[in-house]
């Protein structure tokens, strides 16, 4: 028995990086997959349905609580249920505060915070509903415990995102819902790499930064996501697992 055999999973940012390899790992366990993003990838969507399960692209800016909404009830209206939400679209800023235009800085937060707060609102009135229960995961980052220079729009964004699951996580735990956060390091994915260029000694630089002296693979970033979201995690709600090779042990 696959571990989400029969499954609904919800996931945003799901056409490429982190939320691309997500999408087709639990694919891959037998859950169908809904991905919620501004820009369709057919490619996506093709490698997802070779793993035998049924996907769905619903386009959705998620800072838009309208279409988070729609495309929630969507989800349910074309699967029957929703059981599993990674929520996992997100941006980043490269202006300090003094040089940060206001348009700056609700664009990051409006993505990052308040999307998934949108997204939890409405996962949650679904997933109080049915029987069963669920499960969410919210893509943070190493950013939601330290800091850069340049970043006061994801940091705060990150920051805010753990509180935000520690909150949820209280509030559904007798509901059987669990609601857990991923903590990423730099992963090599085109989020990062188009917004820091891929020169060697850029690279290297941030390599240095973990321990284990390497960017860490969405796939990586993705199993993390499955434990996290499946049975064997079935006594883990409210928790931030950090996966940076060592970044925060420094």
């Amino acid at each position: 028995m696959k571990r989400f055999e029969n499954k609904v999973a919800f996931i945003t940012g799901g056409n490429s990086g982190i939320g691309k390899a997500a999408a087709i790992l639990i694919a891959r366990e037998g859950a169908n997959v809904v991905i919620a993003d501004i820009n369709e990838n057919s490619e996506t969507l093709e490698e997802i349905a070779r793993e035998g399960t049924h996907v769905k692209f619903i386009k959705c800016d998620v800072s838009n609580a309208s279409e988070v909404s729609l495309a929630v009830s969507e989800t349910v209206k074309i699967f029957g249920s929703l059981d599993v939400a990674l929520n996992n679209a997100g941006i980043v800023d490269s202006s300090q505060i003094h040089e940060k235009s206001i348009e700056e800085w609700h664009k990051v937060l409006g993505v990052n915070l308040n999307g998934v707060f949108y997204c939890m609102k409405y996962q949650l009135e679904q997933m109080r509903k049915q029987q069963g229960g669920g499960s969410i995961v919210n893509m943070g980052s190493i950013m939601s415990m330290v800091s850069e220079i340049g970043i006061a729009s994801y940091a705060s964004s990150k920051h805010g995102l753990v509180g935000l699951t520690k909150v949820a996580a209280l509030e559904n735990a007798k509901s059987n819902i669990r609601v857990n956060a991923i903590g990423p390091g730099y992963i090599e994915t085109p989020l990062l790499m188009d917004n820091s260029g891929s020169g060697k000694e850029y690279r290297e630089y941030m390599e240095s930064k973990h321990p284990m002296g390497r960017l860490g693979k969405p796939e990586e970033i993705a199993k993390a996501f499955l434990f996290l979201a499946s049975e064997d995690a079935s006594f883990c709600t409210g928790a931030y697992l950090p996966v940076d090779g060592g970044y925060l042990i420094q």
